[in-house]
């Protein structure tokens, strides 16, 4: 999530400059276009996987609406299809201003390609982590999920998330340091809750089917198994989308936190932080395809849609 870079001094016109100058941009601007290529590739494909998954959802009535839109992730795929509309193609459009040597507009492209990135990344943090938490719910509390977890607090905890989000990319344009700080602060605070989550899912499951296994027997025995399984996959869906998104960002915050030990961006750092740019986008087209591979209903209702699109074009 963080690319500002701060020099030893601090200065965030300095960071603008090594972003936009031709130090680090001579000799690779063949890269760039191809980046930008990709990139604009991996927007359309967004769009395209997550319209479908979104249409999906929405027809889609058999699941408690909570869970439509955290378990199966309508804010996330939401997330997913605005980085497809605004974030790739911002980047690409930044990449090819530094190709054209715009340096008059290339701030600007810098700037406003940062603060849409940083809320979107932002948002699919929180949501994957909101993702793990409800899971938890839904294991904890029972059948008092459905009175807990209602489509009120549901949207509250959506809109609290947003509005976190774009305050704080906001905030880059006065003091990027609170941005980066919050960086530092939510993507370890989001991992931890992940991974606490699903070890207390995992360790719970374990102790509940013992359970189930010595104490319960027959018609009810087999009902029981038959809700565990269906939570296990709802959990499975959760994780991989949780996984994909480490994979995604893992090598950007490597390579970011790396650059920040330099005083000045050399080409290859600068490089290499564009490639693992394509990576983070690269999630956004990822996550639809793990939603129809890991939740039969998304799946049904995805082939359902792409039927009735072929046989209204024919």
């Amino acid at each position: 999530m963080t690319i500002k870079n701060p020099t030893a001094d601090g200065n965030q016109e300095t960071y603008q400059e090594q972003y936009c100058s031709s130090h680090i941009t001579g000799g690779i601007q063949n890269q760039l276009i191809i980046l930008s290529v990709v990139n604009i590739f991996l927007s359309i494909t967004a769009l395209l996987g997550n319209t479908l998954t979104l249409v999906a959802l929405h027809k889609e009535s058999s699941l408690h609406p909570p869970s439509k839109i955290l378990v199966l992730s309508r804010n996330l795929a939401t997330t997913d299809l605005c980085a497809g509309i605004t974030a790739g193609p911002l980047i690409a459009t930044y990449w090819m201003i530094v190709v054209s040597e715009r340096w008059d507009i290339c701030r600007f492209a810098v700037d406003t390609t940062f603060i849409a990135s940083y809320m979107l990344c932002s948002v699919s943090l929180l949501t994957l982590a909101s993702i793990s938490v409800d899971r938890l719910l839904v294991l904890l509390l029972g059948l008092r999920y459905r009175q807990v977890v209602t489509l009120r607090r549901t949207y509250v905890i959506i809109i609290f998330l947003g509005v976190v989000s774009i305050v704080v990319s906001m905030m880059s344009l006065w003091n990027y340091l609170i941005s980066s700080w919050y960086s530092y602060t939510v993507i370890p605070l989001c991992l931890v809750t992940s991974i606490s989550s699903y070890t207390r899912i995992f360790l719970t499951l374990r102790h509940h089917q013992t359970q189930v296994q010595d104490n319960i027997q027959g018609q009810q025995n087999q009902t029981t198994h038959f809700h565990i399984a269906r939570y296990k996959k709802a959990v499975s869906s959760a994780m991989w989308l949780q996984l994909t998104l480490v994979l995604c960002y893992l090598p950007y915050n490597v390579v970011g936190a790396l650059s920040i030990q330099t005083e000045r961006l050399t080409p290859s750092f600068y490089l290499a932080r564009q490639c693992t740019n394509t990576l983070v986008y690269l999630n956004s087209s990822i996550n639809p395809i793990i939603y129809c591979w890991k939740i039969r209903e998304v799946r049904q209702a995805v082939k359902d849609t792409i039927r009735q699109l072929l046989w209204s074009s024919s």
